[in-house]
């Protein structure tokens, strides 16, 4: 059971990092774009995510106590003290996500984490749709893991990770955002096999050309109930699959003429995200060949192409996300744009010539303050490495 730190403890914490107290530890985890390849990660495919410049800051020093921490947010300008042997309750706001992280590791690495404090600033927008809560997650993992000297590797890192987000956020997500944050390469995308966890790192060269975020300000918080649903169709719809062709192991290796074969029994909603998942993993393909190729306009078709699939089959858009991809498909300075992450808010992710970006970005900022009556937030990103301690 957690209690929440006066003002003067916070300021005292605070301080104690900012003087540059010995023994810390100081960990940068990046957010996450992921380029192509939405809703792929539990379906068994291939993603094409990358690590970004915009990153959570972990300060964590040992405190000489057995089981208590202490724990500041400088975000939200609060604090909390808590039993690390006491798991908090799923769904309890921040803190139950560090309370997921202890958890998980007690059962590898039993007694060997201790009382200690830890200061954390975030650079991410939270509900932006670049995976704050994986950055969160994995860089308090990875601190954790220098601080106590664990000694656990960077997959069981990730797994570890993805097990407390499905606990205490409540959603049953897949292991992109983990792997991508733990595992980026500075100026590489990672092409991921979801299923086998093999991987390559993809050059981001894309000559003039850069990725531009844009926030819808509307909150996702993986509108979970409706993910967990997308995915329980995609599961229900492999089960029908396979009692005729055991050979298909993931939705992925399915064929659109098979979900044709089994359309009366899987129903409309399971057909269109079915087709959307075959789809979609095409594309993930064709981008990487695109990239190699330095085909980047193909690379922006596919962008587009993706986002009708988001809107129309997987059904996770929302208004103002569609407003800006539109927008972008229907302007010559950008080469293509879609929706990214779980959908229903968060941001746009667009293929732009950099020269082309200021005029842009004023353009549809007015443009979007019309039709939402809401504020866009341009982000631009670039590629970074994933966890580190600097």
């Amino acid at each position: 059971m957690s209690t929440k730190l006066s003002q003067s403890d916070c300021i005292k914490i605070d301080k104690i990092f900012a003087l540059g107290a010995i023994d810390v530890v100081n960990i940068e985890a990046p957010g996450r774009i992921n380029l192509i390849g939405e809703h792929i990660d539990y379906n068994g495919g291939n993603v094409l995510p990358a690590a970004i410049d915009k990153c959570i800051y972990f300060s964590i020093k040992k405190n000489n106590s057995a089981t208590f921490a202490n724990v500041l947010s400088k975000n939200f300008n609060e604090g909390f003290s808590f039993d690390i042997s006491v798991p908090e309750k799923p769904g309890e706001g921040w803190l139950s996500y560090l309370s997921g992280v202890l958890t998980e590791i007690a059962k590898i690495r039993p007694t060997k984490v201790t009382g200690f404090d830890c200061s954390l600033d975030s650079k991410l927008p939270i509900g932006s749709g670049i995976s704050s809560s994986a950055a969160l997650l994995c860089g308090f993992a990875k601190g954790l893991n220098e601080l106590f000297e664990l000694e656990i590797d960077d997959i069981t890192i990730i797994k570890l990770c993805q097990n407390a987000e499905r606990i205490f956020s409540g959603a049953n997500v897949g292991i992109m955002d983990q792997f991508s944050v733990i595992k980026g390469k500075k100026d590489h995308f990672i092409l991921l096999d979801c299923e086998t966890l093999e991987y390559r790192a993809i050059p981001a060269e894309m000559n003039t050309n850069i990725l531009l975020l844009l926030n819808t300000n509307v909150s996702h918080n993986l509108a979970y109930s409706a993910y967990n649903e997308r995915r329980a169709q995609c599961e229900s719809a492999l089960e029908i699959i396979t009692a005729k062709y055991p050979y298909v192991k993931t939705l992925v290796e399915a064929t659109e003429e098979m979900i044709a074969e089994f359309k009366e029994e899987l129903g409309e909603d399971r057909v269109k995200r079915a087709i959307f998942v075959i789809q979609e993993q095409k594309r993930v393909e064709a981008t990487v060949q695109a990239l190699e190729n330095n085909n980047f306009e193909l690379v922006g078709e596919l962008l587009n192409q993706s986002h009708d699939g988001l809107q129309n089959l997987y059904e996770v858009s929302c208004p103002e996300l569609d407003f800006l991809a539109n927008f972008a498909k229907n302007d010559d300075r950008v080469l293509g744009a879609r929706m990214m992450g779980g959908g229903f808010g968060g941001c746009t992710i667009n293929l732009i010539d950099k020269k082309y970006v200021k005029s842009f970005v004023a353009d549809i900022t007015i443009a979007y303050k019309k039709a939402c009556n809401l504020e866009v937030t341009p982000i631009p990103v670039k590629i970074n490495n994933g966890v580190q301690k600097i």
